[in-house]
């Protein structure tokens, strides 16, 4: 067992290689939590948490009483909403380019650790772009990326590709969770989209997991005049 990491994940992992690779399909029985607890060497309860994440990325499914099945799989429609920003602009006809203000290697404090699954001060990748679409300011993009999943991710030139098409394709999305919400800009937020700090900003919060571990963490910030969400289901 990888001792670089919690062993909730490497659990983890190994359930979603097994699916991946065709050994367990769709509907059927995976190890319950004594057996996995016995194969890894750990306590229920981390194997718990390994499965119980696991189900509420809809990849596995708990019925009391009966055990934990593979999910039928439900990503190919989440995948369709988690639009290329770069994309969406050229569907409108409109030229994007995007401006690269920040890429650094960082420590993750208590929060983003939190939500990474990850220990406090565990190594982080993080981004700061700005999207533009006909030399307009339209998002604000602030990411952080677990290295495990990307890690060539401070090597990439991200003025000539976005970071969410080169996580698409070195990560493959497993699942996804997200909220947005209008809320007043930071400052400098509201530099880098040019606007007034009084005017609404309109802010997705997304959180993508891939590999059986969560893959990354963004908040993107959009003049609430400029953009708006759309969507179909």
């Amino acid at each position: 067992m990888n001792q670089k990491q919690p062993a909730y994940l490497t659990i983890k992992q190994h359930v979603l290689a097994r699916i991946q690779d065709g050994t367990w399909k769709q509907g059927d029985t995976i190890p319950g939590e004594e057996a996995l607890a016995r194969e890894f060497g750990v306590s229920r309860m981390t194997v718990n948490r390994a499965i119980r994440e696991l189900s509420d990325e809809q990849i596995v499914e708990r019925i009391q009483g009966s055990g934990t099945f593979v999910a039928q799989q439900k990503y190919q429609a989440t995948l369709v909403e988690i639009r290329n920003i770069a994309d969406e602009i050229a569907a409108r006809g409109h030229r994007h380019r995007s401006e690269l203000q920040l890429l650094e290697r960082t420590r993750a404090g208590e929060g983003m650790a939190r939500r990474f699954g990850l220990k406090t001060g565990a190594t982080l990748f993080h981004s700061v772009v700005v999207h533009f679409e006909n030399d307009q300011p339209i998002q604000v993009e602030d990411r952080f990326v677990n290295p495990q999943t990307a890690p060539e991710y401070l090597a990439q030139d991200f003025t000539t590709q976005t970071p969410n098409a080169y996580l698409m394709r070195v990560a493959p999305l497993q699942g996804v969770s997200f909220e947005i919400e209008a809320c007043e800009a930071p400052r400098p937020v509201a530099e880098m989209l040019h606007m007034d700090r009084n005017e609404p900003c309109l802010v997705l919060r997304r959180q993508t997991h891939s590999q059986g571990a969560v893959a990354s963490v963004a908040t993107m910030w959009h003049p609430a005049s400029r953009y708006r969400f759309t969507g179909s289901f």
